[in-house]
């Protein structure tokens, strides 16, 4: 049986996006984007939760790899930074320009990639097979919740 459901972020005739997200769900996002902040300001204690943020640009190029991070890591940080704050001044407003939302893309997609980090997600991992009992499931529904939310948010920004 399948179940049609409406979008919650879509695009209006007017090219802007319509952004109908409960309370509850604001809040959350709300909570997370100080956490994310402080995890980019704090990249010298390099803990390894942010290493899918900053992926070797060369993988068999070590010298190329330090060079590029070295030369990009500042500018990705503060266009990263940059989103949050777009996010946090927007988190509660109902209707977004498109560069609003592309900063809702890049800041929900880098708080999932963080999370993925931390609870090592892979490919293969079927979260909703998980037991309800599963260590962490908490934080494997926040993920499923993150990257169902950038899923709709992709969706909208398809002009298909």
């Amino acid at each position: 049986m399948s179940f049609f459901r409406r979008s919650r972020i879509r695009r209006t005739r007017r090219g802007t996006y319509r952004v109908e997200l409960p309370d509850l769900e604001r809040d959350l996002v709300r909570r997370l984007l100080p956490q994310l902040r402080q995890l980019l300001l704090d990249d010298g204690a390099d803990d390894g939760r942010t290493r899918r943020l900053h992926a070797p640009a060369y993988l068999d190029d070590d010298e190329a790899n330090a060079d590029y991070q070295r030369l990009m890591r500042e500018d990705l940080v503060a266009s990263r930074i940059a989103a949050l704050d777009a996010v946090e001044a927007s988190v509660d407003a109902t209707e977004l320009d498109e560069q609003q939302l592309m900063s809702w893309l890049g800041a929900v997609n880098n708080l999932r990639l963080v999370l993925g980090t931390m609870l090592d997600v892979s490919e293969e991992l079927e979260i909703g097979a998980l037991p309800d009992d599963a260590p962490d499931i908490e934080a494997y529904a926040l993920y499923a919740y993150l990257s169902s939310l950038l899923g709709e948010i992709v969706d909208a920004l398809d002009p298909g």
